[in-house]
Order: C-alpha cells, then sequence, then structure tokens
C-alpha cells in the first residue's frame, strides 16, 4: 500500500503564503533521522530535504498565497495548498496521512488525520521537513527585497524582534505623511499600545495613503 504523508509550514507567521508537501516514501531506500521539522536544526532539515528529494518514490509541494489567505482564512488556506500538493503528486497513493485533525475538502483518495502526525509518521516528518525547508527559503528571499524585516531570521514568525521591526516600519511610513495633530497622536499610540495584528492592518493602511499620495503629486497641475 502506497501511503502519502502530508504537512503544512506557514499557518504561525505574520508575512507570506503558506506551503504544504506531499510525500510517498520508498520502503527500500530508509532515510535516518526523520523527525517533525520543528525540532530540527536547519542545517538537519536542509540535508533531509535532499536526500528526501532524492529517495522518495514521489513528493510534491505546493502553496496557498497571502491573498488566498486573506480570501479563505488561514486554516481553509493551509488545506487548499495540502490538496494541491496531494494532487500534484505524480503517482496516485492509496492513502494519505495528514497532520493534525482537519482533513480537505473533496479528497478522492481515502485520508485519515493524525494529530502530532509529523512527530509519529514518517511520511507526514518527510512532509514537514519538505515544507518547512521551502518556505524558509521564500522567506531568505524576501530578506533580500525587504532587509529592514530580517525575514531570514525570524522566517515572519511573531518574534519580539519582528513585532518591533513592524512598529518602526510604521512609524517611518508615518513620517512620509503630512499627517500631524490628533491624528498623528492616535496613529502613535496605537502602534506603541496595540497588538501586531493591528500594527500590520496600520502598515497596510499607511501604504495606501502614501501609493495615494504618491499618484496625487504625479499627476498635472491642472490651470
Amino acid at each position: 500500500m502506497l501511503i502519502a504523508g502530508v504537512d503544512e509550514a506557514g499557518r504561525g507567521p505574520l508575512a507570506g503564503p503558506v506551503f504544504a508537501a506531499a510525500v510517498i516514501l520508498d520502503p527500500n531506500q530508509a532515510i535516518e533521522g526523520l523527525a517533525d521539522s520543528k525540532v530540527l536544526s536547519p542545517i538537519k532539515r536542509t540535508r533531509l530535504d535532499v536526500l528526501i528529494k532524492q529517495r522518495a518514490l514521489c513528493w510534491a509541494i505546493a502553496e496557498a498565497s497571502v491573498e488566498e489567505i486573506d480570501e479563505l482564512n488561514i486554516l481553509q488556506a493551509s488545506l487548499l495548498a495540502m490538496n494541491r500538493a496531494i494532487s500534484a503528486l505524480t503517482t496516485v497513493p492509496d492513502q494519505v496521512l495528514i497532520d493534525g485533525n482537519q482533513l480537505p475538502n473533496d479528497l478522492l483518495i481515502p485520508a485519515q488525520a493524525i494529530v502530532k502526525g509529523d512527530s509519529k509518521i514518517a511520511a507526514i516528518s518527510a512532509a514537514s521537513i519538505l515544507a518547512k525547508v521551502a518556505r524558509d527559503r521564500l522567506m531568505d528571499t524576501y530578506h533580500v527585497y525587504y532587509p529592514d524585516f530580517s525575514f531570514h531570521l525570524h522566517k515572519a514568525y511573531g518574534t519580539k524582534q519582528q513585532n518591533a521591526q513592524l512598529r518602526q516600519y510604521a512609524l517611518l511610513a508615518l513620517e512620509h505623511l503630512d499627517i500631524s495633530g490628533s491624528l498623528e497622536s492616535w496613529f502613535r499610540q496605537r502602534l506603541e499600545y496595540e497588538s501586531v495584528e493591528y500594527v500590520r492592518e496600520v502598515i497596510f493602511r499607511l501604504l495606501a495613503a502614501m501609493e495615494k499620495k504618491k499618484v496625487a503629486e504625479s499627476q498635472p497641475e491642472r490651470i
């Protein structure tokens, strides 16, 4: 019986898409050291990522975009990414084992959700590693384009460092707008005391205002 293990990476972070992977291991090619990706060092994950791709019978990685997360919510986007990873397998498994307590909709293959499956089932462990490494590599790319956020260090998880950087970025955005008086005071108070999710929403609004101002300033004056 061919078993596909499935897991995701990216449900907890504050930025970026959510990734999922599906893996069918080859029983004749053992891979030592498979475990929940969260307990492995980056070096071990990278080494295992290579071995899994070399020795597995079949594997696939998929994602759900930030826009899909906003539209569906993070849980449904995670399940969508899992469904895409399963569908992308070039070999159809007889059964799918999925980490967690939820199953994607419309699966045409018998499936079972297993809580903490990434620490119990080798194929799910392998999937968790592929998904985690793929997402971390994207975060490293984000760092190249957005160095102020240090994505290469915290991978967009809500660390104290990232929360502080989000607030600092919002304050810098404030300085580029002609906002003064009570409105500026209101923004600064919210950035100081509100949750990081609220701060992120403030940043989106500030960026939209900055873009609107930029467009207005680029228009020729009418006499």
